[in-house]
C-alpha cells in the first residue's frame, strides 16, 4: 500500500506541474500576439493558447482523480480545512477556466474584434488563473490548519 500511495503522490504532483506550468509559457506568447500583424502568426499563437488550455484541462482530470485517491487512502478527511479550501478554489477555477479563455479566443475570429482589448482580457485572465492555481498549490503543499 505504501508504494501505491507514493505512486499516486508522484502522479498527483506531476499532474499539478502539467496543470500549472504551461500557463507561464503563455506570458510571452501574449506579448507576441499583441505585436504581430501577420494573420498566420496570430493564428499560431491562438492555437498554442488553445492547446495549453486543453492540455491543462486533461492534466487537471488526473490531478482531481489522484487527489481523491490520496484523501481516500491517506491520513486526511474531506473535512480537513486545507482540503475544503483546496476544493473551494478548485471549483472556482473550473468555472473561471470555462469562461476565461475559450470564449475570448473565439472572439479573435470575429470581423469587429478589438485585438488589443482581447489580448488585455486574456492577459488579465491568465494572471488571475495562475494566481488561483498557485493558491490551490499553496494549500496542498503547506496544509495550513485554521
Amino acid at each position: 500500500m505504501d508504494s501505491l500511495y507514493r505512486i499516486i503522490i508522484y502522479l498527483h504532483v506531476s499532474s499539478s506541474i502539467v496543470s500549472i506550468g504551461p500557463f507561464f509559457i503563455l506570458i510571452p506568447v501574449l506579448r507576441k500576439l499583441r505585436q504581430t500583424n501577420e494573420q498566420n502568426k496570430e493564428e499560431a499563437y491562438l492555437q498554442m493558447f488553445l492547446m495549453v488550455v486543453r492540455l491543462t484541462k486533461h492534466a487537471g482530470h488526473v490531478l482531481i482523480i489522484t487527489g481523491i485517491l490520496l484523501i481516500w487512502l491517506g491520513p486526511w478527511t474531506w473535512g480537513t480545512p486545507w482540503v475544503i479550501m483546496t476544493l473551494v478554489i478548485l471549483f472556482s477555477s473550473i468555472f473561471f477556466l470555462a469562461r476565461a479563455f475559450t470564449p475570448k479566443l473565439k472572439k479573435f475570429h470575429e470581423n469587429d474584434a478589438e485585438k488589443g482589448k482581447l489580448v488585455n482580457q486574456l492577459t488579465r485572465s491568465l494572471w488571475m488563473y495562475i494566481l488561483l492555481l498557485m493558491l490551490m498549490l499553496w494549500f496542498m503543499v503547506v496544509k495550513p490548519s485554521f
